[in-house]
């Protein structure tokens, strides 16, 4: 399959005979006079343009700058691009505004898992299958693809994103939902790595159908989250925790407000207005140019507890924001959820620890591990498993303390595979709180008799 994306993309471009270097000055000044667009509106109170304005001020913009390159062609003597050509320099032109030129037919094919790539040429794909190969080059230079994934910052979003020398780092939701990071300047070549979401898997069923968890597990935790149990998902890099986050999102009753903050918009929850009418998603944003602006992640959570949500979703946990979220969980929004990076569901305790030393309020890890104990009911965590993802442990946390650390029961752990099997059963009064939302403990006694 690499073989054929390859010659798929460069065939393209060497067939059509195109000027890469004016569809790169067209691109540029076309996404230039949009991204003053965007600002003027922005500036005028009304928001970013929509994307069907957009489109139709960015053919117009390019129009006439084919028609004044004709004039000048003209004027000059020279002989202006015929039809069929200034017809293909257009369709390159806005494949670039509008998606982003090579790297497209990459985002367009759902066997692709991730996208690595270190400089135009070196692109690597990891697919869903399990497999890596070699992809297509994604652009002619180091310099255009920089030039493309800057434009796109500008553009993409709910505000402009920077990506230059000055602003090295990005994080960028593209339209699809897939998520994009890029470096600059601190690498050696320019670094893009683009996380593909399935947003197809929403259901805690189809976890199930995945091998993600098994039937027992999968009642067991949509029980949990109809119980309004405050639960993190942990885990490491790509084993899914925002898939299994979203999925146990759409397990909360329709009529519920929801309120998501993300870094980085992820967990598409404007993708179910079905089953979540009322919510809102926040996201963070960056400094504009004048280092002015900034809205962190702690500061959206405060903001979303005043927006009277009843569950409050962090998409990921990763600095300040553990204190509000943790305020959260334990001040009246049960059923809130996030997720973190933790190595095992034991090891969740020792990250919170550490986010909250972080914080401006230095908390030690006494008062952390009192403040986890009556906020957090259960973690999840999920791992690798011979190339597929699996939920590997469940830990409830009791709201005990013993000699400072908090106390727990792991009601999964990992089997000689790594594979979450039955352990500990639950509290009594969890387990019945649990019943009473579903969950058919006499269906499931039989499992190696660890429930009762």
């Amino acid at each position: 399959m690499s073989a054929t994306l390859a010659d798929t993309g460069r065939a393209q471009w060497d067939r059509d005979g195109i000027d890469s270097d004016l569809v790169t000055r067209l691109h540029r000044s076309v996404g230039e006079a949009l991204t003053a667009a965007h600002s003027a509106h922005e500036e005028a109170g009304r928001g970013r343009l929509l994307p069907i304005d957009e489109r139709a001020l960015a053919q117009k913009l390019l129009a006439d700058e084919l028609r004044r390159m004709a004039a000048d062609a003209y004027s000059d003597g020279t002989t202006p691009l015929d039809e069929a050509t200034e017809a293909k320099v257009t369709a390159a032109v806005l494949d670039r505004i509008h998606g982003l030129a090579r790297l497209q037919p990459l985002l367009d094919d759902p066997n692709i898992r991730d996208i690595h790539i270190s400089g135009a040429q070196r692109v690597w794909l990891n697919m869903r299958d399990g497999s890596k190969v070699r992809g297509p080059a994604v652009a002619d230079s180091d310099d255009d693809l920089v030039d493309l994934i800057a434009t796109a910052a500008r553009r993409i979003g709910r505000s402009e994103r920077r990506w230059d020398h000055a602003h090295p780092e990005l994080n960028l939701q593209l339209p699809n939902g897939d998520r994009l990071h890029a470096l600059m300047a601190v690498s050696g070549r320019p670094t893009v790595t683009i996380r593909r979401h399935d947003f197809d898997i929403h259901r805690v069923a189809q976890l199930v159908d995945r091998g993600v968890c098994d039937d027992l597990l999968a009642s067991f935790l949509s029980a949990a989250v109809r119980a309004r149990a405050n639960i993190i998902v942990a885990g490491g890099t790509g084993t899914g925790k925002t898939t299994t986050l979203r999925c146990l999102i759409n397990e909360i009753p329709t009529d519920e407000r929801l309120i998501t903050v993300e870094d980085s918009l992820e967990i598409g929850l404007e993708r179910f207005e079905d089953l979540h009418p009322d919510h809102e998603t926040l996201e963070a944003r960056e400094a504009n140019t004048e280092g002015v602006g900034a809205f962190t992640l702690a500061e959206l959570v405060r903001s979303a507890l005043r927006m009277d949500p009843q569950r409050v979703i962090v998409g990921e946990v990763r600095g300040a924001e553990v204190l509000p979220m943790l305020l959260a969980m334990s001040q009246g929004n049960d059923g809130s959820m996030c997720s973190i990076h933790a190595d095992s569901s034991k090891g969740v305790f020792g990250r919170l620890a550490m986010y909250a030393a972080m914080t401006p309020e230095r908390l030690i890890p006494d008062v952390t591990n009192l403040l986890v104990a009556n906020a957090v009911d259960l973690i999840v965590h999920l791992s690798w498993v011979s190339g597929e993802r699996r939920v590997s442990s469940v830990r409830q946390v009791t709201g005990a303390i013993e000699a400072g650390q908090v106390v727990s029961n792991e009601m999964w752990r990992p089997d000689a595979r790594g594979i979450g099997v039955p352990a500990a059963p639950p509290t009594p009064e969890f387990a019945t709180q649990l019943e009473a939302f579903g969950f058919d403990a006499s269906a499931h006694a039989a499992a190696q008799g660890w429930w009762r």
